[in-house]
């Protein structure tokens, strides 16, 4: 493993290190256990098998034969610049493509589809920020990494690119309780972005920046109230298995009443159930491997603020808290 990679790997375990421990400390909603609901599935189908196979694809099987085709970085447009101008570059204008593709991914039904999984967690933490479909990621990172080797950036801008986008999504998902004050005018953090992932009609179509929260204001979906949000994740019900989860995305089912119906899935969907239960009940101590859900105080979307201080529940209704976002539990594509 190259230096570079060695180093940016370090900065990225103290890193989940840090915030883990201060999640602890000082968390943002209280009560969430570290073995939380759909916590394996995050780490090991998401983050690493997920990630692993993907950027194999990614480089090997899409950027590396258009570099070969193509030949643009011979051009070597950003090959004479420091690496650190290289890098806020590509930090940069890759931060403003993803405000707007995020953007348009929750005001196109079809694109929601490929973005609704990372929604879908009930419970935010530091871990949260992994769970992305497939077809996502794919485009992302291609659109992402493509530009940084085809323009012959520096090659050790591409782990340093790759760190700083881990280090920014575990933070601005972490269950830390931050005030920074008018630092999150122009820096991204889990005050604002945690809104993003609350199930309130006021934030459905708000708080779409990563890196960089000017994205939000400077194009009027800034939301930031001086309250917590009450509700987490998507409107709707939504499979809790990393494949039903991509087949949802295609064909829309209730994971259990297709349980009851099907004996093929009912088999498949009970296998890590059954044998989960086996380990544990010899090892008790191994019982965390379930993962903990937390009770839901909300059953439904939490209705937004009305003019006047009142609440109203009616779908039909534009929300009324933020006057630069227009959001409905309704209008959220499904």
């Amino acid at each position: 493993m190259p230096k570079v990679e060695i180093i940016t790997t370090a900065i990225l375990l103290i890193w989940v290190a840090i915030v883990i421990t201060l999640e602890r400390i000082i968390p943002y909603r209280k009560g969430l256990p570290f073995f939380r609901e759909g916590f394996w599935t995050d780490l090991v189908l998401y983050t690493f098998v997920q990630s692993y196979a993907l950027k194999i694809v990614i480089f090997d099987y899409i950027i590396q034969p258009l570099d070969q085709h193509f030949g643009f970085s011979k051009l070597h447009f950003v090959t004479g610049w420091p690496i650190w101008v290289q890098v806020l570059f590509f930090v940069v204008t890759h931060d403003f493509y993803i405000y707007w593709f995020h953007r348009f991914q929750h005001s196109s039904a079809f694109f929601w589809r490929t973005h609704e999984a990372h929604h879908s967690g009930k419970q935010v933490d530091w871990l949260a920020g992994s769970r992305s479909h497939a077809v996502e990621i794919l485009i992302n990172q291609t659109i992402e990494f493509a530009p940084i080797i085809l323009l012959g950036a520096d090659p050790m801008v591409v782990p340093i690119k790759a760190c700083i986008d881990a280090v920014w999504g575990i933070w601005i998902h972490c269950n830390i309780d931050v005030r920074s004050g008018r630092l999150q005018y122009f820096i991204n953090g889990p005050e604002m972005h945690l809104w993003h992932h609350a199930d309130h009609e006021e934030v459905f179509y708000a708080n779409f920046s990563t890196k960089f929260a000017f994205w939000d204001w400077m194009f009027g979906t800034a939301y930031r109230p001086d309250r917590k949000p009450e509700k987490w994740g998507l409107p709707y019900a939504f499979p809790k298995d990393y494949f039903s989860q991509h087949v949802f995305s295609v064909a829309r089912f209730d994971e259990e009443a297709l349980a009851k119906r099907s004996v093929l899935f009912r088999a498949y969907h009970g296998i890590r159930v059954r044998l989960l239960t086996r380990i544990t009940d010899r090892v008790p101590a191994l019982r965390p491997l379930h993962g903990w859900p937390v009770p839901e105080t909300h059953t439904s979307t939490i209705p937004a603020h009305r003019p006047g201080g009142n609440f109203e529940a009616s779908p039909n209704q534009p929300a009324a808290a933020a006057p630069s976002v227009s959001s409905t539990a309704a209008a959220l594509p499904r």
